[in-house]
């Protein structure tokens, strides 16, 4: 409602940014109720007990009031409180996005966005999603940070370099939203923009099938995966070198030094690029590593490959060795 009668306010264009909208108004109550209670207060008490002649000294002592200091001490920690609660879920529900999301994956540079679809669909600094679904955002930086800011979506996250971030959104109406870049990025950081289109689902497949000849992310992926060599290690049987791959992703994985760790986009990326920092139990650190070889691009569609040997239509039976993700995040040889 805001958003048609503030020319100010951004349009509600997805299903948390009512929540985001009414805490934001809380904020601005709160805030301004109590500004102007101060204000109120000390422009009568500058004139209710302003100088006067003679001797304005008290007749009697003034003491102090215990409930009069727990009162102004306790309202206002329990608006404090009421804000950090309601912020709270806002962000717990935020940093999790719920299952079976779209996923869309997003790379920030100097100075533009670049997503790709699981479908092997590509774009540069637009968009394409359809409306009534969860589409959650896996993100990274190819050089400095960067951060996806869409105002009527109201959601903001950090797109950093080395590491994968996420954050989602469900779009409640079609239309064509602003993208910024909410991070100073450099000369060129007020040109970083762009924007998300949503679509009517039939109109959004329609556009899907006709974007690309290429193959899934997952299909590339596991091209890239023979020609890398990777096969050679990451069998699905007990003989090879590497871990067997099938099954693993979103599963603890043991490692050579008693950790435990959740086989993830970080840990898949970070065992491409850097095997030795995080050796499977029971392989040797003999992979090497691939940096500076795969771009940033290809990391993802490696990670999509990897994602779909554990989707239950692709798994077959499972070696017996502790499975690593994504590029033998310890042991093999590419």
């Amino acid at each position: 409602m805001f958003s048609h009668d503030l020319p100010l306010w951004p349009v509600q264009g997805s299903s948390g940014a009512g929540n985001v909208d009414w805490l934001f108004i809380f904020l601005l109550a709160v805030t301004g109720f109590f500004t102007l209670l101060v204000f109120a207060l000390l422009a009568w008490f500058a004139v209710r007990y302003r100088a006067k002649p003679g001797d304005n000294r008290p007749a009697t002592q003034i003491e102090g009031s215990y409930v009069l200091e727990a009162t102004w001490t306790l309202i206002p920690f329990g608006f404090f409180m009421v804000m950090f609660v309601w912020g709270a879920l806002i962000y717990v529900n935020e940093s999790r996005p719920p299952a079976n999301s779209m996923e869309i994956y997003a790379v920030g540079k100097q100075w533009m966005w670049k997503f790709q679809h699981p479908e092997g669909v590509r774009e540069i600094n637009t968009l394409h999603v359809p409306v009534g679904r969860d589409v959650r955002m896996t993100m990274i930086s190819q050089d400095v940070i960067h951060s996806f800011f869409v105002p009527a979506f109201r959601i903001k996250q950090d797109v950093l370099p080395g590491r994968y971030t996420s954050t989602w959104f469900h779009a409640i109406r079609p239309g064509t939203y602003h993208l910024f870049c909410a991070e100073y990025c450099g000369t060129q950081h007020s040109g970083m923009i762009g924007q998300v289109v949503v679509m009517e689902p039939a109109a959004y497949e329609t556009w899907l099938m006709g974007g690309t000849g290429e193959g899934t992310m997952a299909s590339t992926g596991q091209k890239l995966f023979q020609e890398l060599g990777c096969s050679n290690c990451h069998r699905s049987d007990t003989q090879g070198r590497g871990p067997n791959l099938v099954g693993v992703f979103g599963k603890p994985v043991l490692l050579d030094d008693g950790r435990t760790v959740a086989a993830d986009d970080n840990y898949v990326r970070e065992s491409i690029l850097s095997p030795g920092s995080k050796v499977v139990a029971g392989f040797q650190p003999i992979m090497p590593t691939f940096q500076g070889i795969v771009s940033e691009e290809q990391l993802l569609s490696l990670i999509a490959y990897v994602k779909s040997l554990s989707q239950p239509e692709q798994r077959e039976p499972v070696s017996n060795r502790p499975a690593v993700p994504g590029r033998a995040a310890t042991s093999g040889t590419k």
